[in-house]
């Protein structure tokens, strides 16, 4: 077998036996913002001229995932400068792209001027955006947005522990609340962000009363929480996290969903699974996950994937 490439995309793997969905990706993170851009303005026929060996543009992205049997991706734009080019993109490819928005709670803590230093060890300067834009007035442009054509869900947002310390906490509770109302006053799903911030998710989420369909996007809890999640009829989404041999716990949990709980994802340029590790991810990538889910729940893979695909049909519509 060849050497693969440092910043080579995982090999198409083999199509599915039935359509899946990739219900968390992110083609507009900011650091691919600019290239983003300049393919939208030069449009998709000279878009899919421009490949290099690092970058996929968004053509080719969605040609790999018609190959691969993904049948469409929730493309998620969680800051300031990433919303409106996230419900772009989803609109300009309908067919096979949706949209989820929120303000993440990292940047939560930024637009409340918070920047000492977290408990990673970083410290995160603040942005024109953050200085722009109060977190009020964030998640009010969110709201706006949200009431486009294409955006199916309102995400990700959450508690993050790891990255943003005590002084940001009360400034990630106050936005995670606001998504949660904006959440049920349209109606749509929430997609949640928890990492290192299990009880205290669980506890605002009880407090405010959970949106109708709730997803635990890129799913980090043990078996316990998954039960309290199940007894809620919280959804929980696991990416390439699941496939990593570290992560005995998080297949523990997986199975402690019952099926028709669960959902696939990248959480693409991030996670990528097994055997593709350290490599960057992309959304037809999900199909090295689906099949590792299938395997762990000794399922056909064809039986699994109709599961999953009805599972996201019945949180997104799509």
């Amino acid at each position: 077998m060849a050497k693969k490439k440092r910043h080579q995309y995982p090999d198409v793997p083999e199509r599915l036996p039935h359509p899946v969905v990739d219900n968390h990706t992110h083609l507009a993170a900011r650091r691919e913002m600019a290239r983003l851009e300049e393919l939208t303005r030069s449009g998709a026929a000279e878009a899919a001229e421009a490949t290099s060996s690092r970058h996929l543009n968004v053509p080719e992205h969605l040609d790999r995932m018609e190959r691969v049997g993904v049948r469409h991706a929730i493309t998620c734009g969680c800051e300031v400068p990433e919303l409106e080019p996230t419900v772009a993109v989803a609109s300009m490819h309908p067919h096979q792209l949706s949209a989820a928005i929120a303000i993440h709670p990292n940047e939560a803590a930024l637009h409340c001027g918070i920047t000492a230093e977290s408990p990673d060890g970083l410290s995160h300067g603040l942005d024109p955006w953050h200085r722009e834009y109060s977190l009020t007035d964030a998640v009010a442009l969110v709201a706006e947005l949200a009431r486009r054509p294409g955006v199916v869900a309102i995400g990700e947002t959450g508690l993050d522990y790891y990255r943003t310390g005590d002084a940001g906490k009360a400034a990630q509770a106050e936005s995670f609340r606001l998504h949660i109302e904006l959440a049920k006053q349209l109606d749509l799903p929430l997609q949640i962000h928890d990492r290192e911030a299990h009880a205290d998710t669980i506890r605002i989420l009880m407090e405010c009363g959970a949106p109708e369909r709730t997803v635990f996007h890129c799913f980090s809890g043990d078996v316990e929480m998954a039960r309290i999640c199940a007894a809620h009829d919280w959804y929980g989404s696991f990416g390439g996290s699941m496939t990593y041999p570290v992560n005995g716990s998080l297949r523990e949990a997986f199975l402690a969903f019952p099926p028709e709980l669960l959902l696939a994802e990248t959480d693409a340029p991030y996670l990528t699974p097994v055997p593709w590790r350290g490599h960057p991810n992309a959304a037809y990538a999900v199909a090295y996950t689906v099949r590792a889910q299938a395997e762990l729940r000794g399922l056909s893979l064809q039986r699994w994937c109709e599961q999953i695909d009805t599972n996201t049909r019945t949180v997104y519509g799509v």
